[in-house]
């Protein structure tokens, strides 16, 4: 008759650690996804910075010669 609290504990216990061990992969499902959206963001911002850099170059240039043709007259 004691056995039987014995069981219902382990059973509950591998319950539990099932559950845990559903939990862990999700995170990690989860975690890697994040992983990857923030590797994909990365590389978005970096273009961005980089067209931003190209568009500020040309900016600057226009100015240059505007104030080349400002000049001149």
């Amino acid at each position: 008759m004691e056995a039987d609290p014995l069981i219902d504990q382990i059973n509950a216990l591998v319950a539990r650690l099932d559950g845990l061990n559903d939990r862990i992969k999700r995170l990690t499902d989860e975690n890697r996804s994040l992983r990857q959206q923030q590797e994909q963001l990365n590389m978005e911002r970096a273009a961005l910075m980089q067209k931003n850099e190209l568009a500020r170059q040309r900016v600057e240039g226009m100015i240059t010669r505007l104030k080349s043709l400002e000049q001149n007259t």
